[in-house]
């Protein structure tokens, strides 16, 4: 028995019910009061002063910030409001540089999947074309996973060996060590069970936000993405648009492909074209064939050029010549019920 290595997409949620929790979490103003300060931070490394735009007054008691850029101090709110005039030029043009700086690492291209540590071919985007073992904590594609079970009859794992597990109990004490090891995976896949309930452990929204936060720390993409869901539908959490955006963000700069289709959609209904069609782009190099309907359905209705749909499908074809074996396409044939499904 493997575990899959993700568990929701875009477009779909669940049927379960659940818990009500408060959930913390920086808005998109936060991510871009954060860059604002890094700026700060690098143009006053030498001077720790603090020192009140408006009276001139220096001192440890001069921490009111301006509460948009955060670039300027005040030693009160009448110092802050006498100088709210003045300062307004310069505040505009630190927000709009520091929206740059978010925008160039928002659209920048994610590096490509890991490939699969036996065949050596890029991990195919879609869940179902990889399988994650438990036991030691590797993933390998749906061709190799298939290729190994026609000749292992025992369903040994092939790096480990260990035998697959016989029950939840076995299950969950594998995953419990590759938690233990901080295996992002395991960590991530702990979450979507605790969600859902499943094999042995009461559904608990709680817990499952927590292992999403810890998996999406150590580089989980997916973890951010689900985050971004909840808060988006209201699973579990209160909705809360600005917290569904900022895990997107994370998620997609992380190379979630499922998250940027979401950035996408969120920026068509915002009348952002443009951007929309930039994140879809993105999506489609990463094997997001969604993505690509969007494109061309944009393209139907006059919103995109027959360049950017050519491109776009220069771009699958491209992913698509990165992961696609005659093995991988025998597991996909081999099951009607797309277990080993790839593209």
């Amino acid at each position: 028995m493997t575990e899959a290595g993700t568990d929701i997409s875009s477009g779909t949620g669940t049927s379960d019910c659940y818990k009500k929790v408060k959930g913390a979490s920086k808005s998109n103003n936060d991510k871009t009061h954060e860059e604002i300060g890094q700026l700060q931070n690098m143009i006053t490394a030498d001077d720790n002063v603090s020192i009140c735009a408006n009276c001139g007054k220096e001192g440890s008691d001069v921490n009111n910030s301006c509460n948009k850029c955060k670039m300027v101090k005040y030693c009160n709110a009448a110092c802050k409001k006498k100088h709210r005039h003045k300062h307004k030029k310069d505040c505009e043009e630190q927000l709009r540089h520091a929206a740059e700086l978010h925008d160039v690492q928002l659209f920048k291209q994610p590096p490509p999947k890991e490939d699969c540590p036996i065949c050596f071919l890029c991990m195919p985007t879609l869940e179902t074309g990889y399988v994650y073992y438990s036991c030691c904590g590797k993933t390998i594609c749906s061709g190799c996973d298939y290729a190994v079970s026609k000749i292992d009859e025992d369903e040994k794992c092939p790096f480990c060996r260990a035998p697959a597990p016989d029950s939840d109990e076995e299950m969950n004490k594998r995953r419990g060590e590759r938690i233990k090891a901080n295996d992002h995976v395991a960590i991530f896949n702990q979450g979507n069970y605790y969600r859902n309930g499943k094999y042995g452990l009461s559904q608990d929204i709680t817990k499952a936000f927590e292992h999403w936060h810890r998996a999406g720390e150590l580089g989980h993409a997916q973890s951010y993405c689900n985050i971004g869901y909840a808060y988006n539908n209201g699973l579990g959490v209160e909705v809360d648009e600005k917290k569904a955006m900022h895990y997107y963000e994370l998620a997609a700069m992380d190379g979630s492909e499922s998250a940027r289709h979401n950035l996408a959609g969120n920026e068509v209904r915002a009348g952002n074209m443009d951007r929309s069609l930039k994140h879809y782009m993105i999506a489609v190099r990463g094997g997001h064939n969604k993505s690509l309907e969007m494109i061309q359905k944009i393209y139907t209705h006059g919103h995109a050029t027959k360049e950017n749909y050519t491109k776009a499908l220069e771009l699958y074809q491209a992913y698509l010549g990165e992961i696609k074996s005659l093995q991988r396409d025998e597991a996909a044939a081999a099951y009607d019920n797309e277990e080993y499904c790839y593209y």
